[in-house]
């Protein structure tokens, strides 16, 4: 197994029989260091009783992986299903088109500090923004760490899950050599992410130069050089592709339809995020004004910059983290626009009366979030504006399936994936209980948001990071099992992962 540095100090950890294990600080490499009698006699007694339960995990992404590794320790027998070959979702870079989202130089766009599992740190030499490549290391060590790769079915795919008259799951895959199968699961995890199916934008007429979404977006080449290229969004993806084509391009447009916060990736000394933690306590109005106030203060009027002003204040929708944009405007290699009001052959024009010609487009209009399994008039979100789940995981009418992973957080999604796949093994086991009036719950969810995000199926699984932690926390805090706070890359802080 290839080592990978995690720093100077001690994680602990339990591996699936319930022995101590320890996290060497030269390596991601467990080596035993005692054990607990009690400990293993629970575990094995554990496993015994729930061996004969079945879960079926769709998807080997971050969120899958969390499923897999609490499924593990829990003593289920858990299959993953994983359409790659490798771990890691969207972060397993792909030249070729249609795989991932990931192009050659994507960064992560929350800081280690919050974007790690809480209870296996990444190595001390990554920077404040890892980039694919190393997160895909970190995932495959994940995996190996907590015994999740025996459990993975690679190039496998799920084409339907449909729930029996015995309300069982009976899933229908094709393996890696195109031979179909189904096998009957006790559970149904899905963790087959939502940014992977494409929207794409509708106008008016007909663009004859180059497009693509930016799903399919892998780096600039030489086909980009001396072209007008114009970029649609002004989120993250739109403005990392902006960027990185203005580094080549003639030149950069950037359409956007509403006005956006710019958030740049430092503030003060240290990754944004972790400013925003630090302002956590106080009241959310409050944090919002000084947000907002200290970017006003730090960028000006965004009418210097061409752009809209945004009357709203930070957290009224997803911010979009960028350092480079708002240089890159000021300095004439990237052209805001409004939104566009119809094509006409390379020519587009914008809602403003402007005519431009383009000789590429490059959409990054978001994606769907899509269950390609299931019947459409089973479950499906697509046009969801509310995703209607307790803890965006728990089905108000099924108790044996689960959603992991299927929030989009002010920070990242893998260390509350993990909790959400802990609290899912719990109810497996019998250790938790979901509340009676779950139907209840889930309206007050949907309708008392975290933020006053905007409407729309962008922000239908929005949620805050920290807010949806603590929620976490108390349910887990009911079965005995007290998360604490976020590490934040504080070594004294990093946990034992929690084996049921």
């Amino acid at each position: 197994m290839k080592s990978f540095p995690v720093g100077a100090f001690p994680v602990m950890a339990l591996n699936p029989v319930g022995r101590d294990v320890y996290c060497n600080k030269d390596s991601w490499k467990a080596e035993k260091i005692g054990h607990n009698s009690f400990s293993m006699l629970r575990n094995f007694l554990g496993f015994l009783m729930n061996q004969s339960k079945r879960v079926c995990v769709i998807g080997a992404g971050p969120s899958g992986l969390a499923a897999a590794k609490n499924c593990v320790q829990a003593g289920l027998q858990v299959v993953v299903f994983e359409k790659n070959d490798k771990v890691g979702g969207n972060w397993v870079f792909n030249s070729s088109t249609g795989h991932s989202s990931v192009y050659e130089n994507t960064h992560i766009i929350s800081s280690k500090a919050l974007s790690e599992y809480e209870d296996f740190p990444m190595p001390a030499e990554y920077p404040d923004y890892p980039s694919h490549l190393q997160l895909q290391a970190y995932f495959e060590a994940y995996a190996k760490h907590f015994g999740a790769y025996p459990h993975i079915r690679f190039k496998h795919v799920v084409n339907k899950a449909t729930r029996t008259p015995d309300g069982l799951w009976q899933i229908e895959y094709m393996d890696a050599q195109g031979e179909s199968h189904s096998e009957i699961f006790e559970v149904l995890m899905v963790a087959n992410g939502h940014h992977w199916k494409p929207k794409h934008p509708e106008y008016p007429g007909t663009f004859t130069g180059t497009y693509m979404h930016s799903h399919d977006f892998k780096g600039i080449d030489d086909n980009w050089r001396d072209q007008s290229v114009l970029v649609i969004g002004a989120g993250n993806s739109a403005c990392d592709i902006a960027v990185e084509s203005a580094r080549l391009a003639k030149h950069v447009s950037l359409s956007m339809r509403s006005p956006q916060w710019f958030v740049p990736k430092f503030m003060f000394g240290v990754p944004s995020d972790v400013t925003g933690a630090r302002l956590n306590i106080l009241p959310r109005k409050a944090k919002q004004w000084l947000m907002t106030g200290m970017l006003r203060v730090m960028q000006g009027s965004y009418s210097n910059y061409g752009l809209p002003v945004n009357k709203k204040p930070v957290l009224s929708h997803h911010p979009t983290l960028n350092s480079d944009l708002l240089d890159f405007i000021r300095h004439g290699r990237i052209t805001p626009k409004p939104a566009i009001k119809c094509f006409d052959g390379e020519w587009v024009e914008f809602v403003d009366g402007s005519k431009q010609r383009f000789d590429r487009i490059c959409a990054a209009t978001g994606f769907w979030i899509s269950f390609p399994f299931f019947d459409k008039d089973f479950i499906d979100f697509q046009h969801a504006e509310k995703v209607p789940l307790y803890r965006k995981m728990l089905h108000a009418d099924i108790n044996n399936l689960y959603f992991i992973g299927l929030f989009q957080p002010t920070g990242c999604i893998w260390p509350l994936a993990d909790y959400q796949a802990l609290l899912a093994c719990a109810e497996i086991v019998g250790r938790y209980q979901r509340p009676e009036n779950v139907n209840q719950l889930i309206e007050h969810e949907m309708h008392n948001p975290h933020y006053q995000f905007d409407t729309g199926s962008r922000h239908s699984t929005q949620v805050d990071f920290h807010l949806m932690r603590n929620e976490l926390k108390a349910d887990l805090k009911q079965i005995g099992i007290d998360i604490g706070n976020p590490p934040m890359g504080k070594a004294a802080q990093y946990k034992k992962a929690f084996v049921l």
